[in-house]
């Protein structure tokens, strides 16, 4: 809350007590902090092309990989026994479409609090580097020739060049040590807690508001104590203490008609925000201005020349001859449109069953390559 809006809040309402959203206080104090660095991050890895480089090579092999179901379900099976059953190195480039599949699935990791609290373009960096590391460790102590594992290994290399870029690097470790500052005041107000469920409806963990303050005090003094001169440390020590009184509140006594009553006043102003989002979801559903993007990426590539139909020469065209579109419809092959849907639907490997099932298995890419390690170097 801006120090104009305060003053003007006052003049207005005389005597009337103001207290500051603790969830949108961490928000506002979470984007001043990582803002910078996260946006360095964005820019950075669409510079490097990094997202682009593995949507080529996830689409090389699905094509090459075809309709392998049944070798990604025995993969899965053998995923939970922890044994390969046998090695082909069809199954090898299954594995690595599976790794980048993971990749690409960070924004999971998100729980529903948008930034800072979620941060999945850093979510996606660290399982880079994650998958880079676990490769890496598979080249060096595998035996086998580079043909068997050639998959893994134009995976990694196209993972070391982002990696070990330096400029990369600096701007990653710089947003790594403020996400651990950041996330510490997130404990210490015990609100949109980094393991938390709730999304925009969070609370906070129903911890008092004196104990909540305590944790507060034990937090900035330790940032003080830690803070090596750096101005965004400084400034987020230096909104801390503007806002405290506003922060944490002490309960209020009130005197009505029918009595005395104490009032405990609320952490988040999360009662209005709801009330304003299903006002706003309402009026989705009227206009159906919702996100469409899942919608135009299911779609068959033909379907926007349906707009054209608008144009009195592409009807005549369309119509060829018959007196209404009904007539029409009704010339086409239903075997044919049923044909290119399934063609369509085998396009997209990443979005079957298995491959979603496969990508939320814990710890997947260690176990995956474990078992590829395995027969590498010749184990049973």
């Amino acid at each position: 809350m801006s120090r104009g809006i305060i003053t003007a809040v006052e003049v207005v309402f005389p005597e009337i007590p103001i207290y500051i959203c603790h969830f949108h206080f961490l928000r506002d104090i979470g984007k001043d902090l990582l803002l910078e660095d996260y946006q360095s991050l964005m820019k950075y890895l669409r510079e490097l092309k990094v997202r682009g480089s593995l949507r080529q090579k996830e689409r090389y092999l699905e094509k090459k990989i075809g309709e392998e179901v049944v070798q990604l379900k025995d993969l899965i099976k053998e995923l939970e026994q922890g044994k390969l059953q046998d090695y082909s190195i069809e199954k090898s480039e299954i594995a690595t479409c599976v790794l980048i599949n993971w990749i690409f699935d960070a924004p999971s990791q998100s729980n529903g609090y948008g930034f800072p609290f979620d941060r999945q373009h850093l979510e996606f960096y660290q399982r880079v580097k994650r998958i880079h590391t676990i490769i890496g460790s598979m080249r060096k102590n595998s035996s086998v020739k580079e043909k068997q594992k050639k998959s893994f290994l134009q995976l990694w290399k196209l993972l070391d060049s982002i990696v070990n870029d330096n400029c990369l690097k600096k701007i990653i470790e710089s947003l790594e040590e403020k996400v651990v500052v950041f996330d510490k005041l997130r404990e210490a107000m015990r609100i949109t807690l980094p393991n938390g469920k709730e999304g925009l409806n969070d609370e906070g963990d129903g911890t008092d508001i004196k104990t909540i303050e305590d944790k507060v005090m034990v937090f900035r003094d330790w940032l003080i104590k830690m803070n090596d001169g750096k101005e965004a440390y400084s400034q987020m020590l230096e909104q801390i203490n503007t806002y405290w009184e506003k922060l944490f509140c002490d309960p209020m006594e009130i005197s009505t008609d029918e009595g005395e009553f104490v009032i405990i006043p609320q952490r988040t102003n999360n009662i209005l925000e709801q009330f304003f989002r299903n006002e706003k979801r309402c009026y989705r559903k009227k206009s159906g201005t919702a996100s469409l993007s899942k919608t135009l990426k299911t779609m068959l590539a033909e379907t926007p020349f349906i707009k054209n139909l608008e144009k009195k020469e592409y009807y005549q065209c369309i119509l060829n001859g018959c007196e209404t579109l009904e007539e029409r419809f009704s010339q086409i092959d239903e075997g044919l449109v049923w044909k290119e849907l399934q063609k369509e639907e085998k396009k997209q490997m990443k979005t079957m069953a298995e491959m979603k099932k496969m990508i939320k298995i814990d710890e997947l890419p260690e176990k995956l390559t474990k078992l590829f390690e395995s027969k590498f170097s010749g184990k049973r």
